[in-house]
């Protein structure tokens, strides 16, 4: 199928088809694994082209691989942006977009509530290099309109974010971003480009952590990055090949290509579950708030339906009785697995105040909207019932 007919294709056909030509390799139905360090050139000055960027090819993997570069070409269309360039983790694609767009003297707005390790790069390695690390709620645009500033480079968020599902309007903060001369970055890991596609509402980048559902399996770890061709290009040859070294092997992009294939159906089932999984815990008695955003008293329940097409598979909730009463639900849970990372096929469940938010003091965490009872669950793709049934023993075990 080409591309031309992929364009105008669903996302479904163009996540399974896109940028690949089965007859152009053998006929193989599945993209060769390019399981090459370097490359060769014809000729000395075929060598010098490449490298000056003049020819078209490669010419060493920490730069790019015909594997990875399908990945990127994929997942482009799929977010809708010019280019994508893919690393080893999503905190490699964080780190190698921002090292290559902030130097010293610049700021950074960020969301009050980020990934926990995005929060540690930011506060305790961005900053010690002269970068200014401001963080405001973005939950209201008017707060970033206060305090962007001529300085301001990057402003980074995520929608909805880790662990407390608080969203950001993506068109409105990147309207105030680019007013402003400033760059707006979205890590769009909760919703994939099959739920959610920033760029197409202003944003300037999208951030991945394909480790999750563009993955799909919990057996990989990478990272993508879509934006515009030629920052993409520097952040390929500095933020990457320079600064932090995160290539994807082409065997792992060769296992995200294959977790594409089947990303629309996932997500369905993900979205599904969790849309069920959250209205049993709202109406359950010993639950004192659940965040998702699929449900109607959900404080931003209107912006998720313009600017989301579901509610995702991500679900964030608190007891009645506190944090001790979260760990005895997390201990009795059998059929969700007690585990960090999201968008498996199997059911998670995380306590992010002594797991993925450990970062945080716990000062940190008030500050940021993190609270410590709170338990996040990762909704997979078992049989709903089944969930139902295992939750509902291990409230009452709490």
């Amino acid at each position: 199928m080409s591309n031309d007919k992929n364009s105008r294709a669903g996302f479904a056909t163009r996540a399974i088809h896109h940028g690949y030509d089965a007859y152009a390799g053998h006929g193989s139905l599945n993209p060769p694994v390019y399981l090459s360090s370097t490359y060769t050139f014809p000729t000395v000055e075929d060598g010098a082209a490449r490298f000056a960027g003049e020819q078209a090819g490669f010419v060493y993997s920490r730069v790019g691989n015909p594997t990875t570069a399908l990945l990127e070409a994929r997942l482009a269309e799929l977010e809708g942006g010019e280019a994508a360039l893919v690393t080893a983790s999503g905190q490699g694609a964080t780190t190698s977009l921002l090292w290559t767009l902030l130097a010293p003297g610049d700021e950074i707005i960020a969301d009050k509530t980020l990934y926990g390790c995005t929060f540690g790069y930011l506060n305790h390695g961005l900053a010690k290099f002269g970068v200014k690390v401001t963080h405001v709620d973005l939950a209201d645009p008017a707060n970033l309109d206060a305090a962007i500033n001529p300085a301001t480079r990057v402003v980074f968020f995520e929608s909805p974010a880790n662990p407390n599902m608080r969203l950001v309007d993506i068109a409105a903060v990147s309207a105030i971003a680019r007013r402003h001369g400033a760059l707006t970055v979205v890590d769009n890991t909760y919703c994939t480009p099959y739920l959610q596609r920033p760029l197409e509402l202003g944003a300037d980048f999208v951030l991945h952590s394909a480790t999750k559902y563009l993955g799909g399996h919990g057996d990989l770890l990478a990272g993508a990055i879509v934006g515009p061709a030629e920052t993409l290009t520097q952040v390929r040859f500095y933020g990457l090949k320079d600064m932090t070294g995160a290539v994807l092997s082409a065997q792992d992009a060769f296992l995200v290509l294959r977790g594409l294939k089947t990303l629309a159906l996932r997500m369905d089932r993900h979205c599904a579950n969790a849309q069920g999984v959250a209205e049993f815990l709202a109406a359950h008695p010993k639950v004192s708030v659940v965040h998702f955003p699929g449900l109607p008293g959900f404080p931003q329940f209107e912006l998720a339906r313009r600017q989301m097409a579901q509610a995702g598979g991500m679900i964030a909730f608190e007891l009645k009785d506190g944090i001790e009463a979260g760990r005895r639900f997390m201990n009795a849970l059998k059929l969700f697995t007690r585990a960090v990372s999201l968008g498996d096929a199997e059911s998670l469940a995380q306590h992010p105040a002594s797991m993925t938010h450990c970062f945080y003091t716990p000062e940190e965490r008030a500050e940021h909207l993190i609270g410590e009872g709170l338990v996040r669950l990762s909704i997979g793709l078992e049989d709903l019932p089944d969930l139902l049934a295992d939750l509902e023993q291990a409230l009452r075990a709490a």
